[in-house]
């Protein structure tokens, strides 16, 4: 596939990458209380770096040292990303994980200050207070009412704001699709280590629906989705892949009310739409509603 196809098909990549993410949390979050997080994530990363690598077989003529450091900080940070926004979800809803982790939306321009020197602008300081005031809202219960869950979450927001940023870095001038190899293999690793740790690798097996659950995440949700999220962003600019990407959460929300995962309040709503607003202004500023 040459260069400009892969330009026209990227955002396409990335929204579709963004609803088969948003089908993961109510899944994962009843297939967790029969297998070890560990496990899962070393199952779906490893099959899912063993096929992209017999696809692109050909490509790797090109591997170097660059390319060994470059995936593997890029794995690592999307290891402890993936770990900590499902070890959240075990304490929250399908629904409330799903938006706290778009917050990273919101971090990325600050994070790219700290990279770049770029000081962000007064709509990204308005969607961070906007984004406060979602999570404020989301999390009312008669009072603020943080769950560990949602802390944990937020904390994984931030280390997917971390990992967007090594990507765009990391992948100029680079082979996008080797990088991605690399960085399911890294994270395939460390999360093998974990499940050693947690004594999660289920040596009497496991129920029929849970491998199902695991192709699933492991050729959709991980091969495909982070594969069109890595090609996609590649050929997006940082702000409208942000943007396309927080797609995710409100997808997320859908697919859990769709099949009786949750029912969200009114002011649970609001909260929603007071974080899906804040992404909303961080990366277009609102450009869309103002006269030229």
């Amino acid at each position: 596939m040459n260069e400009n196809t892969l330009k026209k098909l990227a955002k396409p990549m990335i929204v579709l990458a963004t609803v088969i993410w948003g089908s993961t949390f109510f899944i994962l979050k009843d297939t967790l209380d029969d297998v070890d997080l560990m496990f899962l994530l070393a199952f779906r990363f490893t099959l899912a770096a063993g096929i992209l690598a017999l696809v692109f077989r050909k490509r790797w003529r090109a591997m170097d040292l660059g390319y060994l450091w470059r995936g593997g900080l890029m794995g690592a940070l999307m290891f402890a990303a993936y770990a900590v926004q499902n070890y959240g979800l075990m304490d929250t809803t399908p629904g409330k994980n799903a938006f706290f982790t778009a917050v990273y939306c919101v971090i990325v321009p600050f994070l790219y200050w700290a990279v770049d020197k770029l000081r962000p602008s007064r709509w990204n300081v308005l969607a961070a207070v906007l984004c406060v005031a979602g999570i404020g809202l989301v999390s009312w219960d008669g009072g603020i009412s943080l769950t560990g869950g949602d802390l944990l979450t937020l904390c994984g927001g931030l280390l997917y704001a971390c990992h967007i940023v090594a990507v765009a870095k990391f992948s100029q001038g680079r082979d996008i699709f080797i990088l991605t190899v690399l960085q399911f293999a890294t994270t395939a690793l460390c999360c093998w280590i974990g499940a050693l740790f947690t004594h999660g690798i289920p040596l009497d097996g496991l129920p029929a629906r849970a491998w199902w659950v695991l192709l699933y995440l492991a050729i959709a949700a991980t091969t495909v989705a982070l594969l069109f999220q890595n090609v996609g962003q590649k050929y997006t600019d940082p702000s409208s892949a942000a943007l396309l990407l927080a797609l995710e959460a409100p997808f997320g929300v859908a697919f859990s009310v769709l099949f009786g995962a949750e029912n969200p309040s009114a002011l649970m709503y609001l909260g929603f739409f007071l974080i899906f607003l804040a992404v909303v202004c961080s990366e277009t500023q609102f450009k869309f509603l103002r006269r030229r």
